[in-house]
C-alpha cells in the first residue's frame, strides 16, 4: 500500500529490505544506490546516490571506490563499496529525489563547452511536474538519458533543438513515436544515421 505522497518525501533510514540487490555481485553504475548510514560521521546524511562508476562500482570490488551523485543537493561524493547497501527500489525513490535525478545528464555525456547540444531532455513526476530540461549532445546521449531515467520517471520525454518532442516514454514504455514511424527510423539507421526527429 502506498504512503500519501507528503510521507514519502520524508526524510527516513534505508535498510536492506528497500534494495532491489544488495552485495557485491552486481554492477552499480547508472543506478541509484543506497549508502549505509554509518557511512556518515553522525549517522545520519543522504542515503541515495546516482552512481556514476568509479573502481568499486563493478562486481566484486570490495574495498574500491565508488562515485555517485547526490540526490539530494547535486554534489559528487566517493564512498567505498563497502559502504554501499545495494541498489534502492525505484518505485521507492522519492520525488524530490526524481527531479534531483532527472538534471543528471548520462554517463560518458559531451562538455557542453564546446559541443552544441542536440536535444534537450525533460522527466515528469506523476502530477505533471518537472525540473528544467537537460542539455544533450548527440543521438547516444538523448537514448542514454532516456535509459537512465526510464525506470525511476513517471515520463521522459525528448525534444530536439526546436523544442519539439521527438519520443516520449511513459511508465517504461514508448508511446511517441508510434511502431510505425518507430520501424521506419530503424531502417533509415540501418542504411546510415538515424535522426530522432
Amino acid at each position: 500500500m502506498d504512503r500519501p505522497t507528503e510521507e514519502k518525501d520524508e526524510k527516513r533510514a534505508y535498510t536492506a529490505e528497500d534494495c532491489e540487490e544488495t552485495g557485491y555481485g552486481m554492477c552499480l553504475t547508472g543506478k541509484v544506490i543506497v549508502v549505509c548510514q554509518d557511512a556518515f560521521p553522525d549517522g545520519c546524511g543522504n542515503q541515495l546516490y546516482f552512481c556514476t562508476g568509479g573502481s568499486g562500482a563493478e562486481p566484486d570490488s570490495v574495498e574500491h571506490t565508488v562515485s555517485g551523485v547526490s540526490l539530494e543537493n547535486g554534489e559528487v561524493t566517493c564512498f567505498r563499496r563497502s559502504q554501499i547497501l545495494g541498489t534502492l527500489k525505484p518505485q521507492l525513490l522519492p520525488e524530490q529525489a526524481k527531479l534531483q535525478l532527472s538534471q543528471i545528464r548520462p554517463i560518458g555525456a559531451l562538455p557542453l563547452e564546446g559541443h552544441e547540444p542536440l536535444y534537450s531532455g525533460y522527466s515528469f513526476l506523476e502530477d505533471g511536474r518537472y525540473a528544467a530540461g537537460v542539455w544533450l549532445c548527440s543521438e547516444k546521449e538523448a537514448m542514454d538519458y532516456v535509459e537512465m531515467q526510464k525506470p525511476y520517471q513517471h515520463k521522459v520525454m525528448l525534444c530536439d533543438r526546436d523544442d519539439f518532442c521527438v519520443m516520449e516514454v511513459v511508465a517504461g514504455k514508448m508511446v511517441f513515436p508510434d511502431e510505425e514511424t518507430l520501424r521506419k527510423l530503424q531502417g533509415q539507421a540501418d542504411g546510415g544515421s538515424m535522426e530522432l526527429t
